[in-house]
């Protein structure tokens, strides 16, 4: 799909190929974030079925739901820091930042927000 990432990355579980929901201007973002980190980034969670959302306590409204949304695995502080500036500069707009991953969001609908988990 792209130089970093496979499209099934971005499936939900449940759904095989799923991964194709994803918003095409949010990858490309995510590919530019990606490209500031200099550090590959390992996808948690992208698009979501309402089921799965459900299933791991996912908000009824998640960005997950309409492909604006991923959670990029982080492994330590300073790993967390590298994403999450890159992330910054490439202009993601909903950031939630998590012990062992952050949120990456730029969901037009939604208001721009950084919140802790």
């Amino acid at each position: 799909m792209t130089k970093y990432f496979e499209i099934s990355e971005f499936d939900s579980p449940d759904a095989p190929g799923s991964g194709f929901n994803m918003q095409a201007s949010f990858i490309n973002r995510l590919v530019t974030a990606r490209e500031i980190a200099g550090v590959p980034f390992r996808i948690n969670s992208g698009y979501r079925t309402p089921e799965h959302n459900r299933k791991v306590g996912g908000t009824p409204g998640s960005s997950h739901l309409t492909g604006w949304a991923v959670d990029i695995a982080v492994k330590d502080n300073r790993e967390r820091g590298v994403v999450l500036n890159a992330l910054i500069r490439a202009g993601f707009t909903r950031i939630g930042i998590g012990k062992n991953f952050i949120h990456a969001d730029s969901d037009p609908a939604k208001n721009p927000a950084v919140w802790l988990y």
